[in-house]
């Protein structure tokens, strides 16, 4: 069909207006007074559904509206499009989720405030558990979290881990699927079935997650159940409203399933006719074996209804559940499967050496083709993200950095030392020449994987042979083209970078988003949340000035997120036992008081911490479980060093950590919940 765009917007000298239609880009004509206009034939009816304007300048996005446009063409074959851009307002997360379906309330004054608490599903602990956290627990600790004015419950990803069955599948952030939900969060009664109640208590007294044990039983218990139940509740109306509206990731989820445990290995690239896939692949492995592949699309009914249960308690009760968004997919998932165009699966994502690793770090995911993401309108992050406020009203973006920029590593290295940052403007070797140094110098340089000819200076090239015996005149002409790579020619590439991929992102989400941006990131970095309005994340631990050993929660900005420490992080009570010198000098400068350091950091030291990060000007104040039960010297655990959720330094780490006591007794704790009610009313969250 052809159509006649027409839209007013004032722009400067040098900028240009393009309509956005399903990733293509088509330009516009200024006319006086600001009207841009054109006219596009072969456009698709159904890409109308949603599409938005950009101001371009030599090929960059410098902005694009808030939200996108939609049309209904019907059956006309000439449409004509006359719309206003949608610019963002000035407190546009009013207009987030939490807000738009009044789970929270706009104040009539002032800014809103709020209060929450981190932990991990599989760290909850409930009577009715089978030797894990569940998503029904989700429902007390929303109980505990309106008994204590809380109003935001933050959670690890949920999403399928299942690699081999072993306990290195517990990491969460390598899920095997984007889309599906973890089988060990599934309740076995609200399936109908009643698990062996001796295994059942075995399993639910242990102070750790058994990940081996409890999900090689709950999948035996599944495996009956739906031998006992699938073929009724295929016929009935939910399960095939359930299928239809998530089949196009969950038959091939599914199938993945099934093949890798055929197989004995989620490595795709040992498959056989299988490594690569294809619809009509799937068509016939579905059709060959229903049994195998039913069966993974029947537990996530199962957890699917489980999870939309317990949003729907929170919501009436006035809590949200805050998600994760990993940064990286694992290169053994359905996704990479199903999508290998969409990912380098010839690097790894990892970060470069810092004062913590000298080698820098490998995590060993693909890197995201971001051209080829970009071709069809980032459809693919589109369905997840849908997906994901499915369930959640906030996220957290995992290392928000990735996006714009990653550090990328050939899959042949092990070290980050062999890494570049991608997207990145390398060096031409005409202008490497011309400084007098010969790109063929490998300790020097390594050549863009993605685009030949042109080069990059090394991360570690100081360190190297060739460096050494470089002249003084040489010396200081690398030291000034190092410096420029890695700290100042890329600012406003990588502001672009992330410009025309974020808004995108969040356009296709209601979610109220909230970045992990920890660490030296460039100056682009905390622009672009600004502008955007992605909260930024705030640990007294870790400050943003290098100025400072310690943040004064007090200067948070409001768009951020105050908090004590993160999974990755000891809790307050371990931390205290990590560096003494350190901590006299927090206890002093940041806690003002004298030199009489307590050993120990008793209850009276973790109130007055809790007391200043609730405070806080923060949005949002989310402080781990642990945090909290610090406070009172009687419900706290003994050992704090047993609180520990992940050791980064650990690459092969069990996560495991739960709570050692139950959502029972915490409900039941009528004094202490009532002491962090009155906290939390008194600082206005």
């Amino acid at each position: 069909m052809k159509i006649q765009v027409k839209i007013n917007y004032h722009t400067v000298w040098g900028e240009n207006l393009v309509l956005c239609i399903s990733g293509k880009k088509y330009p516009l004509a200024w006319n006086e007074g600001g009207v841009w206009t054109g006219e596009f034939a072969r456009i698709k009816k159904e890409d109308l559904a949603d599409y938005h304007y950009e101001v371009v300048e030599n090929g960059s996005v410098k902005r694009r509206e808030w939200r996108g446009h939609s049309a209904d063409a019907g059956d006309k074959k000439l449409l004509v499009l006359e719309d206003q851009w949608i610019d963002r307002p000035a407190d546009a997360f009013y207009y987030t989720s939490p807000f738009e379906k009044g789970i929270w309330k706009r104040p009539e004054s002032g800014q809103f405030r709020a209060a929450g608490v981190a932990i991990p599903v599989f760290s909850l602990r409930s009577v009715d558990d089978f030797g894990t956290g569940e998503f029904y627990d989700l429902k007390k600790m929303v109980d505990w979290a309106v008994k204590t004015g809380q109003k935001l419950i933050q959670l690890l990803p949920v999403n399928d881990t299942t690699m081999t069955g072993k306990w290195t599948d517990s990491y969460p952030y390598n899920a095997n699927s984007t889309f599906a939900l973890h089988p060990q969060f599934i309740n076995l009664e609200a399936v109908g079935i009643t698990p062996d109640p001796e295994l059942k208590a075995e399993l639910n007294a242990l102070p750790q997650v058994d990940y081996e044990r409890v999900n090689a039983a709950k999948r035996e218990y599944l495996e009956v159940a739906f031998r006992k139940s699938y073929k009724k509740l295929s016929s009935g109306k939910a399960y095939k409203c359930f299928y239809e509206k998530n089949s196009h990731w969950l038959l091939p989820y599914a199938v993945f399933c099934a093949i890798r445990d055929e197989k004995g290995t989620p490595e795709f690239g040992k498959w056989g006719r299988y490594a690569k896939c294809s619809k009509a692949k799937i068509k016939e492995y579905y059709e060959e074996h229903p049994d195998q592949v039913n069966f993974y699309c029947f537990v996530q009914y199962h957890l699917d209804r489980q999870l939309k249960e317990v949003c729907d308690y929170a919501h009436s009760n006035g809590v949200v559940l805050k998600g994760d968004l990993p940064i990286g997919i694992s290169r053994t998932s359905v996704d990479a499967w199903l999508y290998p165009e969409l990912f380098n699966m010839d690097s790894s994502a990892g970060a470069p050496p810092d004062a913590f690793s000298a080698d820098g770090q490998n995590w060993g995911f693909p890197t995201y083709n971001w051209e080829k993401m970009a071709e069809d309108g980032y459809a693919w992050w589109k369905s997840r993200m849908g997906k994901m406020s499915e369930y959640f009203d906030a996220f957290r973006i995992d290392h928000i950095l990735g996006f714009f920029r990653i550090w990328e590593i050939p899959v042949t290295s092990v070290s980050g030392l062999d890494g570049y940052f991608n997207p990145a403007l390398p060096y031409t070797e005409e202008e490497i020449r011309n400084l007098g140094f010969s790109a063929d110098d490998k300790e020097l340089f390594i050549e863009d994987p993605h685009k030949k000819g042109y080069f990059h200076p090394r991360i570690g090239a100081k360190s190297s042979r060739s460096y050494s015996i470089l002249d003084a005149y040489r010396v200081s002409a690398f030291n000034r083209l190092y410096e420029d790579f890695f700290y100042h020619r890329h600012n406003q590439f990588w502001k672009e970078s992330a410009m025309k991929k974020l808004p995108a992102l969040l356009d296709s989400t209601g979610m109220l988003a909230c970045g992990e941006d920890l660490g030296m990131i460039p100056a682009s970095v905390p622009e672009v949340m600004r502008e955007l309005q992605i909260l930024s994340l705030e640990i007294q631990r870790m400050p943003k000035s290098v100025h400072e050993t310690f943040a004064n929660p007090a200067h948070c900005p409001y768009l951020s997120v105050c908090t004590t420490s993160t999974h990755d992080m000891n809790p307050i009570r371990a931390w205290w036992e990590e560096d003494r010198e350190l901590t006299a000098k927090y206890f002093r400068e940041a806690l003002h008081h004298g030199e009489n350091m307590p050993y120990f950091c008793e209850p009276w030291v973790c109130k007055q911490i809790v007391a200043e990060h609730l405070a806080s000007p923060a949005m949002l104040t989310v402080l781990p479980l642990q945090d909290y039960l610090a406070m009172d010297g009687a419900i706290r655990l003994e050992d704090p060093s047993k609180e520990r959720i992940n050791v980064p330094a650990e690459s092969r780490h069990y996560w495991r950590y739960r709570m050692h006591l139950s959502l029972e007794d915490l409900n039941a704790r009528d004094e202490f919940n009532a002491l962090l009610r009155e906290m939390i009313h008194c600082y206005s969250r």
